[in-house]
């Protein structure tokens, strides 16, 4: 699994280090602010300046950043890539396990409106919206459908105007980039600077592709702050497409 991420990047990390680092974006997509030593050395069961020497080599990978003068580290986008690598890396669709909750509430709703594709394609995304608590998306024919705006700018990262205008203008812009982008893999993931629009919005944009009646090539997913719970999120998104493809 961490081997390829690891291959991806050309570096040499350990394996406490790659649990570090999964340990801070956890934290951090928790919590909300930067991640000491002091919790983590809890976590692991060693010392707080064992934890800050193996925190201080992964900020020299470029993985954390330390904001500001607080004494805890937060991921940058390259640390949330690595780990989004790794759990892309780590899915394999035959062995996964029975669905949880979260995946039976997008199964039941759209099951609901089988016969109906349009309301079948916002019912998942609606339910997206509750269990991810970010904004929800899904072209619907030559539109774009969009839920749960509130739920995007409620994060204290967009509470700055110039974020949230950052935002803004990425919302604006989705539906044409789409259309000329057509990614074109099962869950597509884009971090922060990694959007073709919005870089310098802290959002991350995790879609998937499935086949409807309106196109090949359509997409449902999530727009979020770039701290948020990757594998729950990308284990949603992917399922609440396969449903939808298989359903409609």
């Amino acid at each position: 699994m961490t081997q390829s991420a690891k291959l991806r990047y050309n570096i040499d990390m350990t394996e406490r280090q790659i649990q570090i680092l999964a340990a801070i974006i956890e934290q951090h997509a928790e919590i909300a602010a930067p991640v000491g030593s002091v919790m983590l050395a809890k976590l692991f069961n060693v010392s707080s300046a064992t934890i800050r020497s193996e925190m201080a080599k992964l900020e020299e990978m470029g993985f954390i950043a330390q904001p500001h003068t607080s004494a805890g580290r937060i991921p940058t986008d390259a640390g949330y890539r690595f780990y989004v690598n790794m759990i892309n890396d780590a899915y394999d669709d035959k062995s996964l396990p029975m669905l949880d909750r979260s995946a039976r509430t997008i199964e039941a709703r759209v099951n609901t409106h089988g016969n109906h594709a349009d309301r079948a394609i916002r019912s998942a995304v609606d339910s997206l919206v509750d269990l991810t608590h970010n904004l929800g998306i899904a072209t619907i024919g030559d539109e774009l459908y969009m839920s749960g705006i509130g739920n995007l700018f409620s994060q204290p990262e967009f509470a700055q105007a110039n974020h949230a205008q950052a935002v803004a203008r990425l919302l604006d812009n989705l539906e044409p980039w789409l259309r000329e982008a057509a990614p074109n893999e099962p869950l597509n993931v884009y971090i922060g600077a990694e959007n073709p629009i919005g870089k310098s919005s802290g959002v991350s944009l995790i879609i998937s592709r499935y086949r409807s009646p309106y196109s090949d090539r359509s997409y449902i997913g999530v727009l979020g702050s770039t701290r948020q719970s990757y594998a729950k999120v990308m284990r949603l998104v992917r399922h609440a497409g396969a449903m939808l493809e298989e359903v409609l």
